[in-house]
């Protein structure tokens, strides 16, 4: 049984990404004093007493905009709206009863959802209560009071949202979906890959650079098995961060990648490859990751016998740091080559998981060690006793040795690339661990 969806929506700048975050616990959604910075739904697991529901964050709405960006948030709004078991209409009791306000009433009306009327900002119960009172007009029933900043009343709040949760008999343990962060520079197409996977426009597609403000999950269902995409933010340069907006875009591309198996680098084919791509892979090469370069609009490249060799080798020099990672060419407009990204995220989640048996390890090491005698210094020679996998995702290795300063960063390159010539490991970094032990008399 999933999980029940509560969506929290209203007109631009009354609070909704405060309440959001408040509830999630950390800083999800961008918070910032300029109506329509939340321009992609957000979702995020809140507990509740002995419930767990999924919270959606939503761009305020406004019913008759004109603005490109304002109505694509009242169409995202409205998704929200139909997907969701449970609607928490926000006002703002400071602003009073709005116009908009009554139009977003009638819009939720007409959704046949159970919808909770919050009013927030009430930071002075006593002094702002009558001012609450003039939402009844609205017809939505009784308002709830709560200051999403100051935490007040929001227990009282989620006491009514449960109420409309349906009873579970037990908790069923979810089977772990892959997470893919799709990540690059503003405009390389990254909303358009998912919306063409996905069949239905659900991120905002915009010639505007920078449109997706927040990363937004999106679970995709391909040949019977489940994906789950995140879109993110594009990086920028920081000279060009103008507005502290751009540093949540940074910060959130960042903990995107932190919550992703696998990491999706999108490049502009037309552009190529860039300096600012190369920082963005170091992000996901730091952490461990997967990672797969995914060179769109390669429909708007004219070809020859020998495009597709000089990309490569153009990539594989901006990134020598991680000769791992798996390129693909294809199309988000097209959907060129664009299904087969599945095969590779299948081939990478699979190495990025790996693990290999002590023994056949050790066999591996010592073949090694006997093609390439191990660096010595003033008189001492490096000795390898022994070699295990500790973890995945990336895949941990331990190697015990006698002096671990004699360790040189070349001869642990080398043996990687000899369990690399073993195994593979297309697409996931190698970890490894050095641990110093005594020699045995």
């Amino acid at each position: 049984m999933s999980k029940p969806i509560v969506a929290i929506v209203g007109r631009p700048n009354v609070g909704k990404s405060t309440l959001f975050n408040s509830l999630a616990g950390k800083k999800i959604s961008i918070v910032k004093d300029t109506p329509g910075i939340t321009r992609d739904r957000i979702y995020m697991d809140v507990h509740w007493l002995k419930h767990t529901f999924t919270l959606i964050d939503t761009g305020g709405i406004e019913p008759e905009s004109k603005d490109i960006i304002l109505s694509q948030m009242r169409l995202q709004a409205q998704v929200a709206i139909d997907t969701a078991d449970v609607i928490l209409f926000m006002v703002d009791v400071r602003q009073g009863l709005q116009d908009s306000d009554s139009k977003v009433a009638d819009m939720l009306r007409r959704s046949n959802k159970p919808v909770l009327l919050i009013v927030n900002k009430v930071d002075n119960y006593e002094k702002l209560l009558p001012d609450v009172y003039e939402f009844y007009n609205l017809g939505m029933g009784d308002p709830i009071p709560i200051s999403a900043s100051g935490k007040q009343g929001v227990g009282d709040m989620l006491d009514e949202v449960v109420k409309f949760f349906p009873e579970r008999e037990g908790e069923e343990e979810e089977e772990e979906i892959p997470k893919i962060a799709i990540v690059g520079k503003p405009n390389v197409g990254k909303s358009s890959i998912i919306n063409k996977l996905l069949g239905e426009d659900r991120l905002i597609v915009s010639t505007i650079a920078g449109t997706t403000r927040d990363a937004v999950d999106t679970k995709v269902v391909f040949h019977g098995k489940e994906y789950i995409f995140i879109d993110t933010a594009g990086l920028r340069r920081k000279n060009k961060i103008k507005e502290e907006l751009e540093r949540y875009m940074i910060v959130r591309t960042v903990s995107a990648i932190e919550r992703a198996q696998i990491v999706v680098l999108v490049i502009d084919a037309v552009e190529g490859i860039t300096e600012q791509d190369a920082k963005i892979a170091g992000i996901a090469h730091e952490r461990g990751k997967g990672i797969i370069i995914g060179v769109n609009k390669w429909d708007a490249i004219e070809k020859d016998d020998k495009t597709i060799y000089k990309y490569m080798n153009r990539i594989k020099e901006v990134l020598a740091y991680m000769p791992y990672g798996e390129t693909i060419f294809f199309s988000a407009k097209t959907g060129q080559r664009l299904t087969k990204l599945y095969e590779l995220i299948d081939v990478v989640v699979e190495n990025h998981s790996l693990r290999i048996a002590t023994g056949v390890l050790n066999e591996i090491m010592s073949e090694a060690v006997a093609l390439q005698q191990p660096p010595s210094d003033r008189g001492r020679r490096l000795k390898l006793y022994y070699i295990t996998q500790v973890s995945v995702k990336p895949p941990t290795f331990v190697i015990f040795v006698n002096v671990k300063e004699l360790f040189h960063f070349s001869y642990v390159r080398y043996l990687e690339n000899k369990l690399r010539d073993a195994f593979g490991f297309r697409g996931t970094s190698l970890k490894f661990i050095i641990r110093e032990r005594k020699e045995s008399k």
